[in-house]
């Protein structure tokens, strides 16, 4: 990450390959074009990358044998069509992931010659009806199969997107006995450039293990605005560092030490008073450059249902609202990279 000094202190320059779009964020498609089309398909990936994306981000969970497999979550009755599938009906089971009681389909449970029969769906058909449309087209797909896109499919803009790959629930696959850190590693093996590598995670501890394997590429601490990481949890208790803590100064100041930055929930940047009305930006952008931190946010969206109460337009949760003031309020903090389900929007912005 590159400064240069300006009047209200440095000025991150940022871009998707630092020093050549000067003061420009990353634009990174969260789990692909995942606004127009069900998330982690090849359409949606493709279609991010024909909109021009710096990025792809895919999250990452394990098979029973050891495959990594683009879903939101391990349990993977939202995005597929498992549960209309009879031949898996008794696999239908209940689990604690995180702390959270859940009931469905995991991805531990199954080879990946049986995910690979399923039909990918659109996990919120509520908002987003006309994606809904293109659901049960597509099946499920590797992070190899991704990788294979990414290494030979310029985007609009002429270069070569980068790989924004979350691994989730790293504690769990643990106790399983897939280490998403060894699976990343053993999948990705001199596939792409470590230029082009982004790995994050809500643990800090599979972030250290990539570290200490000596694994090229930035990584980053994702941040929720409540609870503590799991890893913390499963080794502490109640006494696990909550989030917050980790975003103080100090806290920072020690991710800094450890991390290459920070990404975390756009409600910590927004700032929101009790009515909804937005107020201003917070500090946290300006605090994690002082620290030495890189700073994402998630995700940028323009329907009502994801916007502040003061820039809805109706009542309809899937109507767009006034997105181009949220986004644009972000995008003036000097953040350093935004996740968006459409990622033309925020290059209408940009451009």
């Amino acid at each position: 990450m590159q400064r240069v000094q300006g009047g209200m202190g440095p000025i991150v320059v940022r871009g998707a390959y630092p020093g050549d779009v000067p003061n420009r964020p990353l634009v990174i498609a969260h789990r692909g074009a995942s606004g127009y089309r069900p998330e982690h398909t090849m359409a949606a990936y493709r279609l991010a990358i024909a909109l021009g994306a710096d990025a792809i981000e895919p999250d990452l969970v394990a098979t029973r044998d050891g495959v990594l497999v683009l879903r939101h979550e391990n349990e993977i009755s939202g995005t597929t069509d498992i549960a209309s599938r009879p031949e898996f009906a008794s696999r239908r089971t209940t689990k604690r992931i995180d702390g959270t009681e859940l009931t469905g389909w995991f991805t531990e449970d199954f080879d990946w010659a049986e995910l690979a029969t399923l039909r990918a769906t659109e996990r919120i058909p509520e908002v987003r009806g006309a994606s809904a449309t293109h659901g049960g087209r597509e099946p499920m797909l590797r992070l190899r199969d991704l990788v294979d896109l990414l290494a030979s499919t310029p985007t609009a803009r002429g270069r070569l997107p980068l790989l924004v790959a979350e691994l989730k629930h790293a504690t769990h696959f643990d106790a399983v006995g897939h280490p998403l850190d060894e699976l990343l590693v053993r999948e990705l093996d001199g596939r792409l450039d470590p230029d082009r590598v982004i790995v994050e995670s809500f643990e800090q501890t599979v972030l250290d293990r990539l570290a200490d394997r000596g694994i090229a590429g930035r990584r980053i601490f994702l941040a929720e605005r409540s609870g503590s990481p799991a890893d913390l949890v499963a080794r502490l208790g109640r006494a696990a560092l909550p989030y917050s803590a980790h975003l103080t100064d100090a806290g920072l100041g020690r991710l800094a030490r450890a991390v290459d930055g920070v990404s975390v929930d756009v409600r910590l940047i927004l700032e929101q008073d009790a009515r909804g009305r937005v107020t201003g930006t917070s500090d946290l952008v300006d605090r994690a450059h002082a620290a030495g931190l890189e700073v994402y946010t998630w995700t940028l969206r323009p329907e009502n249902r994801f916007l502040p109460r003061s820039l809805r337009i109706g009542d309809d949760p899937a109507a767009w609202g006034r997105w181009d003031e949220a986004f644009s309020l972000v995008l003036g903090t000097g953040v350093d990279g935004v996740f968006a389900d459409h990622p033309d929007l925020v290059f209408a912005l940009l451009d």
